[in-house]
């Protein structure tokens, strides 16, 4: 690791600067497609122009939903009420359905009920899975209950991106609202007696095709910003009503970061790209997307890592060990937030969430949200999003997240700056060392763990012992790369470029390199979900024998790309 001056850079984080860049985020709200959008664009853009980098300003088709107008009246009861992106619209004069309650939505919930033209009242945020299942189910609409006294405005679509002619039948199919907490317990109460309850919901969604912005802006040290491998830095710009903390917070991070490193060019061994999304918040990462798709062969050959920000500096958020990581880049995370803020990194894996975008290309990512609310301090609505399982210290981005009330009185202006300091660390080791800072003995170690754990629940009835050979084979060759002179740096680097194009579309998708799953959660190396499904399976039944004919097919692929990740590392 170089010394790389971190004391010098991370000193030079000005929270006056970043707090004048949110004065101004905090002038409008930023609905993707928007005039008052593509505005706040302009000022990112000649923020970046001022400081040297090449700037583009994008304008591209997007499939884009707006939650207009919502009401809800049951058991005599209208509270307040919002509709979702992607909500259907209700039908003239309202849906009007009986309701039941089905807890938290969960598969076990609607396995035990008949949903079919009913309203769903559920416990907690409105999310794409549950929408999914109800569609999938047969209700007609939903009605969420926040866990805090504001409900939280959510994208309920499944569909990563814009939707294609195959995917486009998995767009939810119900009308859904949320209530807050307090409203929703008077809503359960009236359920509690024996006699059936109707409800009518009324939802007006603009959902259609529409121009939306991206912003890319480069810089490299050589001059050649089309030449050299380079780092990517992105975060959404479009927002919930004012949207400061997420995601205004960590723009004025981005910009802060672009300024500190720039001023250091002269010292950076590749070059950073920029990207500001819309599209995030009312298309499902449309932008992110729509970016992989149509830069493909470019991230494919010259991006070394993804660094994702969002929602920097919040009051309360003194948790920062819970930001995520890919495992090739843990250390690197660990060595940033440890040295930032005196906390220990937990080395949480990515969620399926965020504008994580570019796993199929092949890209390592790491981060997302980085500061959070002490856990026991408030209810997680962000959980699902944020990841991490069980074991998370953190609880959230706050009882204010995608409400009216993210404002500017939400950020901690020193909280801010630490955060900033954190990605001023990370980006600056990526840039500046000679050889990438990944360590993928780190993910060979966790594909080993998932490989042993399989064979010891599959026994003789699936031999994972070829595969779990050359998992470790790939341990023992990625530690041999760290090994390698100083003088090899650049064959390193190309290595543990094509390392990561085999290995990190087998570890957060299904392996398609060109195309995007649905957003939902996914196990750790989802190319063994077909022998996690074996093992479930009866022995010698027939579901077995179906079973056993994709366990060879993902088998197979994984060894290719064991094998090509090995062929890498020479």
């Amino acid at each position: 690791m170089t010394s790389l001056s971190s004391a010098d850079l991370t000193a030079a984080v000005d929270s006056g600067r970043l707090m004048r860049h949110l004065e101004e985020f905090a002038k409008r709200i930023k609905l993707s497609g928007s005039v008052e959008e593509l505005a706040s664009f302009h000022y990112l853009q000649a923020q970046l122009d001022g400081i040297g980098y090449a700037t583009r300003l994008i304008l591209h088709d997007a499939y884009i939903s707006l939650p207009v107008s919502a009401r809800l009246v049951m058991a005599g009861l209208g509270p307040h009420c919002i509709t979702h992106s992607f909500s259907r619209p209700s039908p003239a004069g309202g849906l009007v359905a009986e309701v039941i309650d089905l807890g938290a939505g969960s598969p076990a919930d609607f396995a035990c009920h008949d949903v079919t033209g009913r309203i769903l009242l559920l416990d907690g945020i409105a999310t794409p899975a549950v929408s999914l299942r109800a569609t999938e189910s047969g209700a007609v609409g939903q009605i969420h209950i926040s866990p805090h006294e504001d409900p939280h405005e959510m994208c309920i679509s499944p569909v990563w991106g814009n939707p294609t002619p195959e995917t486009r039948h998995n767009l939810p199919g119900t009308v859904v609202l949320s209530v807050g907490k307090s409203d929703g317990a008077r809503l359960k109460a009236a359920l509690s007696g024996n006699a059936a309850v109707t409800a009518r919901l009324s939802a007006e969604v603009d959902t259609g095709w529409r121009k939306t912005p991206i912003l890319e802006a480069q810089l490299a040290p050589d001059g050649a910003p089309d030449d050299v491998p380079f780092v990517m830095f992105s975060g959404h710009h479009d927002t919930w009503h004012y949207g400061v903390m997420d995601n205004g917070s960590a723009n004025a991070t981005m910009l802060e970061v672009a300024r500190i490193a720039a001023s250091r060019l002269g010292e950076w061994a590749r070059g950073l790209r920029l990207c500001f999304w819309s599209g995030h918040s009312h298309g499902r990462y449309s932008g992110s997307t729509w970016y992989a798709d149509t830069q493909w062969d470019d991230l494919n050959r010259r991006c070394v890592v993804h660094v994702n920000v969002d929602s920097t500096g919040g009051i309360g958020a003194t948790v920062l060990s819970d930001t995520p990581s890919a495992a090739e880049l843990r250390g690197l995370a660990a060595d940033a937030v440890l040295t930032q803020s005196g906390q220990t990194h937990a080395g949480h894996r990515m969620a399926r969430a965020g504008d994580e975008s570019f796993w199929g290309i092949g890209i390592p990512a790491m981060y997302m949200g980085m500061s959070e609310q002490p856990a026991g301090s408030t209810i997680n609505p962000a959980a699902g999003v944020l990841g991490g399982g069980g074991a998370r210290r953190g609880a959230g981005l706050g009882w204010w997240w995608h409400t009216p009330h993210d404002t500017i009185d939400k950020i901690d202006p020193d909280y801010l700056a630490r955060d900033t300091r954190i990605y001023v660390h990370t980006i600056w080791r990526l840039l500046s060392e000679s050889r990438l800072p990944l360590d993928y003995t780190a993910t060979a170690d966790d594909l080993l763990g998932e490989l042993n754990t399989l064979q010891a629940t599959l026994g003789a009835r699936f031999d994972l012992t070829g595969l779990i050979t050359r998992a470790g084979q790939l341990h023992d060759a990625a530690a041999g790369l760290a090994l390698r002179p100083a003088m090899q740096d650049g064959q390193v680097n190309a290595a543990m470029m094509a390392i990561g194009r085999a290995l990190v579309p087998l570890d957060y998708t299904r392996g398609d390199r060109f195309d995007h799953d649905p957003a939902l959660g996914l196990e750790p190396w989802p190319v063994l979900d077909a022998l996690r499904h074996l093992a479930d399976t009866a022995p010698e039944s027939d579901d077995a024998k179906f079973a056993e004919v994709s366990a060879i097919r993902a088998a197979n692929r994984l060894r290719h790309a064991l094998d090509t990740a090995l062929s890498a590392c020479g």
